[in-house]
């Protein structure tokens, strides 16, 4: 594994992340999981999957998502089918899957009518791919997400469908060492984020003006996109709404933030919390309480655990005055985190006592604690990895007390 973080680019002198090797490790996953179900193959449109097995990307994820989709075929390799010109584009510059892209038949999400006839198309790339690799027909196709339009079509046409996104999460579960490199490098660039927004906090800066000051961080050091920051403040911080907004920030507020963005592929997920002032005992507290909880879920991050021994760690509901896990769930939250927001394990309450999950070398697993009184919440979060004699923390912003910024 690669210690530390490296430079962006690719240079001669040091060896960083290796993308042919990201790539094939990444389809030997795929097909060795592929391998322990009776499915002929995959049809993906979830553009996380889609990153996964072809190395492919577009404009952003709805276009991803609506408009373009894989095919892995049992014991083969991907096959993408893009969107308009991008097939072209993919020829030219996409060497591992240029003889494998071919132009996309969706249905648009359904905005083509069924009476159009689009998902004839649709029927005939998959059929095609079938024929090249010899597979049976009536193998059950694993599938990830599908319009109603082309579950119908499928079925109408005799096909048998089978869960894909299963095999495609256990095949994302243990990442590798180029994975968790790019996961590493993405988390710098929140870092520096954050940094940024430490620095821009003070009374009568807006709520969404913060949120363009991190975009344009991200954005300079590298990410494709910037899926969300979620920045709540003041009295909005408790209940957590999970939302943000335009509100004025007031001295004494305490900000939080949470910053999604996709660098080389692979997704950020961290909680900062910042005061604007100075902060009171009160929040202090309240902040503290958080910070324990986090670093008590951290500690039993290691191989031989499970995600049951780590909710164990945490609080049950009544703490924050909710009469069930559902009510509070995603307060002492872990999940998994790669090319998707959220894989596999996933921990909670809610379900990891009664389903534990062990912990193994190579999993990454985003956790994150809440706390809150009065109209003041605290959110932190950290991104680690497991590895074989314990843990590494690999988000640095520094959280081990609450940050006055914006002071005179």
């Amino acid at each position: 594994m690669i210690r530390g973080t490296t430079g962006a680019m690719g240079v001669d002198y040091e060896e960083r992340i290796n993308f042919d090797r990201l790539r094939q490790e990444r389809v030997a996953k795929i097909q060795a999981e592929l391998a322990k179900t009776d499915l002929g193959c995959l049809v993906l449109f979830d553009n996380h999957n889609k990153r996964y097995a072809t190395a492919t990307a577009v404009a952003s994820p709805e276009v991803d998502n609506m408009g373009r989709y894989a095919i892995v075929p049992r014991g083969g390799l991907p096959y993408i089918f893009g969107f308009g010109s991008e097939v072209a584009a993919e020829k030219l510059h996409c060497p591992w899957i240029a003889d494998r892209a071919f132009p996309a038949h969706t249905t648009m999400y359904g905005a083509l009518p069924k009476e159009w006839g689009a998902y004839k198309s649709f029927i005939k790339d998959l059929e095609m791919v079938l024929g090249r690799h010899g597979i049976d027909r009536r193998s059950p196709i694993g599938v990830d997400f599908l319009d109603s339009q082309l579950i119908w079509a499928l079925q109408d046409a005799g096909y048998r469908l089978g869960d894909g996104q299963d095999v495609m999460l256990n095949a994302r579960l243990i990442k590798t060492r180029d994975e968790i490199q790019i996961m590493k490098d993405g988390a710098a660039t929140v870092d520096a984020a954050f940094y940024q927004i430490a620095k821009a906090i003070h009374p009568g800066v807006r709520e969404n003006d913060i949120q363009a000051v991190a975009s344009y961080e991200l954005h300079r050091l590298g990410s494709q996109w910037v899926l969300n920051v979620q920045l709540t403040s003041g009295e909005r911080t408790h209940p957590h709404p999970h939302l943000s907004s335009d509100r004025l920030l007031r001295p004494g507020d305490l900000v939080f933030l949470d910053i999604q963005t996709v660098y080389m592929g692979y997704q950020t997920c961290y909680y900062r919390t910042l005061c604007c002032g100075r902060p009171t005992a009160r929040q202090k507290d309240i902040y503290r309480r958080a910070y324990e909880m986090l670093q008590a879920g951290i500690d039993l991050l290691q191989p031989g655990k499970t995600t049951a021994d780590l909710v164990n760690a945490w609080p049950r509901a009544e703490y924050w005055g909710f009469k069930s896990e559902s009510e509070a769930f995603g307060l002492a939250f872990g999940h998994g985190l790669g090319v998707g927001l959220w894989e596999r394990p996933m921990v909670s309450r809610l379900f990891s006592l009664e389903h534990p999950v062990e912990l193994q070398p190579g999993m990454v697993i985003a956790v994150e604690t809440y706390a809150g009184e009065g109209m003041d919440g605290a959110r932190i979060e950290e991104e680690v990895v497991i590895t074989e004699d314990g843990h590494e923390v690999i988000t640095r912003f520094p959280c081990d007390t609450l940050i006055a910024c914006g002071t005179i």
